[in-house]
């Protein structure tokens, strides 16, 4: 058998090869491939060094900045970008930034929500939107020819929405299921709480809307909320993959008769420390230990040696699939998550603002395990305090893997876009990412242990989920990083309340909110502070003192 179908082989393959011997035969007579075209110009030759695409940056007469970089794509991207966010909301507008992200490109006075997505498919474009604390992002993608169309509609939708009842309601109704869906989410839920359990004033506020607030919320309130706030000097319009000159033709128009608006003064929030705590349905115990990172994005220096610092702790889960390159060789990969079964994930996480920031670890086990996984995430904090604790090998690791996340992430077009409209929020300018990169190569050993230093010596900031009371108390885990306890039988020393209530709710009440609504309630004590936060819906909150009060 296997001698029949060698020889069918043998046959075919000397057709084969009388069939290539053929072809080159008659191939004799064509010209030569260098020999030149007839009518043809060949382009000019690429040249040895392309010096990297400048970002251009004009200011309008009203406060509106304008900036772009051209890039040799045939798309282009799009962003308007609104200093402006959840830090801004007061009581009564809570929420407001969570309902605009969702009515982004809906009806406005010149159009309707069906033209709206009858233009965009027609040009083969892509809208989304976002809120954070600090800005609301509009942005267009789609191909350069478009660049007219995009910027109209992009402008039309930012400052004409027409906030129709029966869309405001629409979106009020998914914003419902969207909260029972974050419920199934622990790890959005508990960095949430971090927030709101750290800091008091401004950065508290909820980014999403709670029960209460959807209940309140009105076109009414929204349509208060973006004339106060989307002023001309408040507003960056930043586009990748266009000439500036181009850009600014056509914006200026449609943007140079905004409003300017007095100078923003940020809302104050001061970092305060604070425990949260919910008992909830789950096969798994979720908690996060967080501190402080003073200074935020406009210590450029320090924010560029946490962004390493965050990469060489990593992590991830238990189960993640692939090589170096997703952080399995990061230290909580091979000093926790290697060595205990027990831990789904764990990883670093960091949240910056402009002038401060948190910076800690998050992690999920089962309950029985919990205390000892707290206890390991605070040893690897404090280790990484710790004079010597890392190697220069894995410090090299997580500067050249920064500099590979940020390059590759500068590719996409959208990214570029972003960082643009958001670096001249924050800066004022775009700062060149080889600067950045230069900076991430000057990060020592040294940068990493006081860095680690400074910030654990904040008050601790806690957040659990799912079998808390397996969770260690604030007071054991807090004094791990900071040892000086205040004086026994001290009229404001901590000792004077109870470590833990079980099962508190408050019944919110007021005229001014209009509503009632049991929620969680997050107390943070911490030298004068005393803080109440409301998030969503719980059946338990445990409340923990952190610090003496007067």
């Amino acid at each position: 058998m296997y001698r029949a179908a060698l020889s069918r082989f043998r046959a075919l393959k000397g057709r084969t090869g009388s069939l290539a011997a053929a072809r080159y035969a008659t191939s004799s007579a064509v010209a030569p491939l260098d020999t030149p075209l007839d009518n043809v110009s060949l382009p000019p030759p690429l040249p040895d060094y392309v010096a990297p695409s400048e970002t251009k940056v004009k200011t309008l007469s009203n406060g509106v900045r304008i900036a772009s970089e051209h890039l040799p794509n045939p798309a282009a991207s799009i962003g308007l970008f609104v200093n402006c966010g959840s830090l801004y909301e007061t009581p009564i507008s809570s929420g407001a930034s969570h309902l605009l992200e969702r009515m982004a490109f809906k009806s406005t006075t010149n159009r309707s929500h069906l033209r709206v997505v009858r233009e965009v498919e027609a040009i083969g474009g892509n809208t989304s939107s976002s809120a954070s604390r600090e800005c609301m992002t509009y942005t267009f993608d789609a191909l350069k020819t478009y660049v007219p169309e995009m910027v109209e509609l992009l402008i039309d939708c930012v400052r004409n929405p027409a906030f129709l009842d029966w869309e405001v309601n629409e979106e009020l109704q998914k914003m419902k299921a969207e909260l029972e869906e974050v419920s199934k989410n622990p790890e959005r839920l508990i960095l949430e709480a971090v927030h709101s359990a750290g800091y008091s004033g401004a950065l508290a506020n909820p980014l999403l809307a709670s029960e209460s607030a959807i209940d309140r919320l009105d076109s009414g309130i929204l349509e208060e909320f973006v004339t106060e706030n989307y002023k001309g000097n408040r507003i960056v319009l930043a586009a990748s993959g266009i000439e500036n000159e181009e850009l600014l033709q056509i914006a200026e128009p449609l943007l140079s008769d905004l409003p300017a608006g007095p100078q923003p003064k940020e809302p104050k929030s001061d970092y305060v420390g604070g425990d949260f705590r919910r008992q909830g349905d789950s096969p798994s115990t979720h908690f996060a230990l967080a501190f402080e990172v003073p200074g935020g994005w406009n210590k450029e220096k320090d924010s560029v040696i946490l962004t390493v610092m965050q990469m060489l702790m990593g992590g991830g889960g238990s189960f993640s699939a692939g090589g170096p390159g997703k952080g399995m060789h990061s230290r909580l990969y091979l000093r926790v998550l290697n060595e205990h079964h027990q831990i789904h994930s764990f990883s670093a996480f960091n949240s910056i603002f402009n002038n401060t920031g948190l910076f800690g670890i998050y992690g999920s086990t089962s309950s029985d395990f919990v205390s000892k996984a707290v206890d390991i995430a605070a040893e690897e904090l404090l280790l990484l305090a710790t004079e010597g604790s890392v190697s220069r090998l894995m410090m090299k690791h997580a500067q050249e893997a920064t500099k590979s996340a940020v390059l590759m992430n500068l590719e996409s077009r959208m990214i570029v876009a972003e960082d643009i409209g958001r670096q001249i929020l924050t800066y004022g300018e775009r700062k060149s990412v080889h600067s950045f990169l230069k900076m991430v190569d000057e990060v020592t050993l040294q940068d990493i242990t006081n860095m680690a230093k400074k910030i654990i010596s904040s008050p601790l900031t806690m957040a659990s989920y799912g079998d808390v009371l397996q969770v260690p108390n604030y007071g054991s885990v807090s004094s791990k990083f900071h040892s000086k306890r205040p004086p026994k039988g001290s009229s404001t020393a901590v000792e004077n309340f109870p470590l833990a209530i079980v099962g508190f709710e408050i019944d919110f009440s007021s005229d001014a909110i209009g509503t009632s609504l049991r929620s969680i309630v997050v107390v943070s004590l911490s030298g004068h502070h005393l803080v109440f936060q409301k998030l969503i819906r719980i059946t338990r909150t445990f409340i923990i003192p952190t610090g003496p009060i007067s």
